[in-house]
């Protein structure tokens, strides 16, 4: 069994497939096999590396410690363990993403035995969900009614419990956990993940419609690292949901969407949906454009809201969705970069980082993706502070600089006599006009 997002056993149908496999052709033994894969570790952040190793160690727990971990390409790695161990074939959960689907296509090529998928990390598959006339969606309400319609299946059933784990040779151990200092990250894994859901069911799921915009409150269900890694299935999450929950059912879909969009357009990771943000867009280039970045990266744009959901970013490997909508649209529409750079640093840094949903929130907002949110639709960061962190509580918890100002001042340090006092950086930009110039260069391209 190679694992790759879905580092659990419950609700695993690759897994039970390979029990199955093992039992009914072999010798009873699985292989547990992940691999560090330096194409997707080495471009991370500390948070996202330090999560991932914490997550392998609950799932080596969860094989008794028989949890192989080899480091390089998976096409000479996999080769080299069904030569080991005797395997007769190897078990996955489909990836459809673009390099998940171009690697498990060379693996294939490279082994001798058969590469068998099984699943996905979707309750239903990409690519299942379909217009009558056979194509994708392109919007996603339609798209979640029908996928609705389409309905999944029920929970895979547990593992059994004595399944008989293929003693590791030649293993090179879990990759180094980055030193995160002071840091304590969420507890990782599929127990955790299970804990967290259960807590949310029990004491959030109620409110989520009327607090999941808050930033300032624990408001949200907090499953997206856990879903990221596939500690949980959201099959298994689906199946707890009630009919009042439709809200909550509705943000899932929005992932099913997203990696449907994908599969059918690889190139969408990188490229706009719609064509002239790439091509006609007059986007701030050169050294400019590298010091507005670091400005933005670093949460040091003079924007009380913006800042704090970059330093949390930085500091958590996590940051809530409502901001990431505000610092999207501030990157985009204030400092005129295109959202590519923005999606890289989220996928560096985000714990919950999943390339589908990055890549297609990202052109949400930019407004060049498929349904996306209109061009003009510019977020104000003041405003959006006010509104969704009212009393400030939020920005003070993220800017020590700004801790002196009371309640929603804090939101508009310009106003106090003492708001730069202790070193926060004024704007680097104004957005009011900014904006205007950002609406003037989308009226420029509309016919390009």
């Amino acid at each position: 069994m190679w694992f790759r997002r879905d580092l659990r056993l419950r609700d695993n149908p690759a897994l039970l497939a390979a029990i199955e496999e093992s039992r009914a052709d072999g010798d009873g033994r699985v292989v547990a096999l992940f691999v560090v894969d330096p194409n997707l570790w080495e471009p991370a952040g500390a948070v996202r590396q330090a999560y991932l190793v914490d997550s392998l160690n609950s799932l080596g727990a969860s094989v008794s410690r028989h949890l192989m971990i080899r480091h390089g390409d998976p096409r000479t790695i996999l080769p080299e363990v069904v030569a080991a161990s005797g395997a007769t074939s190897v078990h996955i959960a489909a990836d459809f993403g673009p390099y998940g689907a171009a690697r498990d296509a060379q693996v294939e090529a490279a082994l001798t035995v058969p590469l068998v998928r099984t699943g996905s990390a979707y309750a239903v598959a990409p690519g299942r969900v379909l217009k009558d006339d056979g194509t994708a969606y392109r919007v996603y309400t339609p798209f979640w009614r029908a996928w609705v319609r389409h309905g999944w299946r029920a929970p895979a059933a547990a593992p059994p419990e004595d399944v008989e784990w293929w003693e590791p040779m030649a293993c090179q151990g879990r990759p180094p956990r980055p030193d995160l200092g002071a840091l304590v990250l969420p507890p990782a894994g599929e127990h955790a993940a299970w804990d967290r859901w259960q807590a949310f069911r029990s004491a959030g799921l109620a409110e989520y419609d009327a607090l999941r915009n808050r930033a300032d409150l624990a408001g949200t269900s907090a499953m997206g690292h856990h879903l990221k890694w596939g500690e949980i299935h959201p099959r298994s999450m689906l199946a707890d949901l009630g009919p009042t929950d439709e809200v909550f059912g509705k943000e899932l879909a929005w992932r099913e969407f997203y990696a449907d969009v994908l599969a059918q357009r690889p190139d969408s990771a990188r490229r706009s949906l719609d064509a002239r943000f790439d091509t006609a867009m007059p986007w701030t280039d050169g050294d400019q454009a590298d010091v507005l970045l670091a400005a933005w990266t670093e949460g040091r744009t003079g924007y009380p809201f913006v800042d704090a959901g970059m330093r949390q970013l930085r500091a958590e490997g996590w940051m809530h969705n409502r901001v990431r909508m505000v610092v999207a649209s501030f990157l985009v529409k204030d400092l005129h970069l295109p959202w590519q750079r923005g999606a890289t640093e989220f996928m560096r840094w985000l714990r919950d980082g999943d390339l589908a949903s990055n890549s297609h929130g990202w052109q949400w907002t930019a407004g060049c993706g498929t349904d996306a949110s209109p061009f003009y639709r510019v977020f104000n960061p003041v405003l959006q502070g006010l509104k969704f962190d009212p009393e400030g509580d939020y920005v003070r918890r993220y800017i020590p600089e700004l801790r002196h100002l009371p309640g929603k001042s804090v939101h508009e340090p310009w106003k106090a006599l003492d708001g730069y006092a202790h070193g926060y950086p004024e704007q680097i930009v104004d957005h009011a006009a900014e904006r205007d110039v950002a609406l003037a260069d989308f009226a420029a391209i509309k016919g390009a």
